[in-house]
């Protein structure tokens, strides 16, 4: 063989050992990239779990020939025991967006920092855990029948540590989020993992396929924002995103009536929370979870509001000349003694509601 043919040869092979994709112990996926950022994360109600085993994975802006599309957040078992989802994200990076693809692993790895919601705060997952071969629910972050599923506990404090209150969809860039991955994380990466199941596939091509999944159409907030199953973009158990500026946290007509009633979250919780004024449904303010901070002032009257804030009903004016106000009648002009009586200042009240100090 001639010396030409042998480097003809040698190129060849350098050729073919480079076109074949290099194995990781990750095996993360890396998709397709775009020079547009995905659209805000959409506001919407975890639907209920279906039963036993199913694990939540969120929902997430994919990218096909038409432009972004939502992929609906659903309930999925998991591949094996002891495997966790790690969700997929968009990253910034040379120029681009490029797609870091989701998989089921013994550990959460990075997950770009991406608040998801129900339990992906960014980092790690809190939503629920393995023991003893029986995965368990948090119902501080997920919606769980506790009358069908008794495999559950409740956790409120990583609730309280997550501050993270926004709706971005992608790591690094311009207004990305800054998240970079922990050393745990790091190590997650380097664990065996596994591909999407079959039915997370399909379920991604059946939202590819519905046109009003399409971020043109639907301009940020699907008609099917999340699913019981995956795959099922119809019927019970679907339910469709919530303007931005609404609270979506709220409970529905399948929740367990025995759950907290702050524990309900949305996709975007806290993050999907972005208005600290209480819906127009509800009166009362919720202090039980720290992420929220109700600052309308209509609710500042009730036993609980913060003894910075002034009462506007339950005080007297600023110039009046009488120490007892606790419950003065402003409905009522003041009456004149009554003859015989004591004077003003001398009577002790009739022990009525207005009484004092008339």
């Amino acid at each position: 063989m001639s010396r030409i043919s042998k480097c003809l040869c040698f190129i060849v092979l350098a050729i073919a050992i480079l076109a074949i994709p290099a194995a990781t112990p990750a095996q993360i996926a890396v998709g397709i990239s775009v020079h547009i950022g995905p659209p805000a994360l959409p506001v919407y109600v975890q639907p209920i779990c279906p039963g036993p085993g199913y694990i939540w994975t969120p929902g997430y802006w994919a990218y096909g020939e038409d432009g972004y599309y939502w992929v609906p957040g659903t309930w999925v078992m998991a591949p094996r025991v002891g495997f966790l989802w790690t969700p997929g994200y968009w990253g910034w990076g040379g120029g681009v967006y490029v797609w870091h693809a989701g998989y089921w692993g013994p550990h959460v790895g990075f997950y770009g920092g991406i608040n998801y919601g129900f339990g992906y705060g960014g980092v790690g997952f809190y939503g629920g855990e393995w023991r003893g071969g029986a995965f368990h629910y948090n119902t501080a972050v997920t919606n769980v029948n506790t009358t069908i599923i008794h495999n559950t506990y409740v956790n409120k404090t990583v609730i309280n540590n997550n501050t993270t209150v926004n709706r971005v969809s992608y790591n690094g860039g311009t207004g990305g989020v800054t998240a970079q991955p922990t050393a745990a994380e790091q190590a997650a990466a380097r664990e065996h993992h596994a591909a999407p199941t079959s039915l997370q596939t399909h379920h991604e091509q059946t939202a590819r396929n519905d046109r009003s999944m399409l971020a043109s159409a639907n301009h940020g907030q699907p008609a099917v924002a999340a699913t019981t199953k995956p795959g099922v973009f119809h019927g019970s158990g679907v339910v469709a995103a919530h303007p931005a500026g609404t609270n979506a946290n709220t409970h529905t007509a399948n929740m367990n009536a025995n759950r907290p009633s702050n524990a309900v979250k949305t996709d975007r919780p806290p993050s999907a929370r972005t208005n600290n004024a209480m819906s127009s449904g509800t009166n009362k303010p919720n202090t039980a979870n720290g992420s929220h901070t109700n600052t309308s002032t209509a609710n500042v009257n009730r036993s609980n509001a913060k003894p910075s804030y002034t009462p506007h009903t339950n005080t007297a004016p600023s110039n009046t000349q009488h120490t007892n106000t606790v419950h003065p009648n402003t409905a009522k002009p003041p009456q004149p003694p009554k003859a015989n009586q004591p004077t003003p200042h001398e009577h002790q009240g009739s022990g009525k509601p207005g009484g004092h100090g008339r």
